[in-house]
């Protein structure tokens, strides 16, 4: 966790450096001193405020979610709350559109998934994110499926996002983001048809 007193201009310009150096090196290859060279800044000023490396790719975590979960609550914000379809499929695009499709973001988000198997604290963040999603998903689902199918399905959605996510993630020519939604709008059709047949039937 960032100190108190890190200068605001210099939590985005540390942030946006650290993804440039992890997409050219890596995540174990982006150290201190390269970041702090990308950010123009020094060593001291990473160390002092974020307690070193790990303390910085964090908050580089922290960031990102915080991103994410502003794009999403906009384009949510942007909808009529009857609209429940639509919402889900703000909720998709969300994870594919923006800010989460650029290059060093995808690269850092995969580095960090990877790594969080491993990591405590950046497990529970990438919990949270998961949560968030599901969380998302369940209040738009309530509309259009019966309650007890309402988990099972938000589970199928967020499968799908992280699948075509990291399958768009490690191919050269990237995310698809027109694929992505219609893949998951297919599934989520699907599912409402199924649910709804078996209601009338």
């Amino acid at each position: 966790m960032p100190k108190i007193g890190m200068p605001d201009i210099r939590k985005p310009q540390l942030v946006r450096a650290t993804m440039n150096v992890i997409e050219r090196v890596g995540l174990h290859g982006a150290s201190v001193s390269l970041i702090s060279k990308e950010a123009g800044v020094s060593a001291g000023i990473i160390n002092h405020y974020f307690g070193g490396k790990q303390g910085l790719l964090e908050e580089t975590m922290r960031a990102i979610l915080r991103e994410h979960s502003r794009t999403i609550t906009s384009a949510l914000k942007a909808l009529p709350k009857h609209a429940h379809y639509e919402r889900i499929n703000a909720i998709i695009d969300g994870n594919f559109k923006g800010f989460q499709a650029e290059s060093e973001v995808v690269k850092t988000w995969l580095a960090f998934w990877s790594y969080s198997m491993h990591d405590p604290q950046l497990h529970r963040l990438q919990r949270v994110n998961e949560k968030r999603l599901i969380s998302h998903l369940k209040i738009e689902l309530k509309a259009l499926i019966p309650q007890q199918q309402v988990l099972p399905v938000a589970l199928g959605i967020a499968a799908l996002v992280d699948g075509i996510w990291l399958r768009g993630a490690l191919n050269p020519l990237g995310i698809d983001a027109g694929l992505a939604r219609t893949m998951i709008n297919d599934y989520l059709d699907k599912q409402i048809s199924y649910y709804n047949d078996l209601q009338l039937g």
